[in-house]
């Protein structure tokens, strides 16, 4: 298992006691995190303007996600421009999911999959772990 990071996951990962730090562990436990240095510079900016005190959780967070350039720029599907460096990135590392928490641009394609990266919120992540037998049942 492959997962690639958004930004607004690194965001939240950040903080260490969130459920999402929690679903990062238990990925890593089982697969590999991967991301893009567009999703890192832009979770970093949005940590220095929103959250003080997590700069250090993240950058302890990015020593354990793999940081890739690869990039795929022509995509089966469409997407906002800005959001092109992180679906490319996904498929482009051959990633099993695309984890993100942005419902806005990525909410038409949760559960679905593109170009054999499929784009899960958290919830459905910890669904699969959960049918997959990774994470207990509730």
């Amino acid at each position: 298992m492959k997962v690639f990071l958004d930004a607004n996951i690194l965001f939240s990962a950040a903080a260490p006691k969130s459920n999402v730090a929690k679903l990062i562990d238990l990925v890593q436990e089982h697969g590999q995190c991967v991301t893009s240095p567009y999703a890192v510079e832009e979770a970093r900016k949005n940590l220095q303007l929103k959250q003080f005190g997590s700069l250090e959780i993240f950058e302890l967070l990015l020593i354990t996600v793999t940081v890739s350039n690869k990039l795929v720029l022509d995509l089966p599907v469409p997407i906002k421009s800005k959001d092109i460096p992180i679906l490319g990135s996904a498929i482009a590392q051959q990633c099993t999911y695309l984890l993100t928490g942005d419902k806005r641009d990525f909410g038409l394609f949760f559960g679905k999959t593109v170009a054999g990266v499929m784009v899960v919120s958290p919830k459905l992540l910890a669904e699969d772990l959960v049918t997959k037998g990774f994470l207990p049942k509730r």
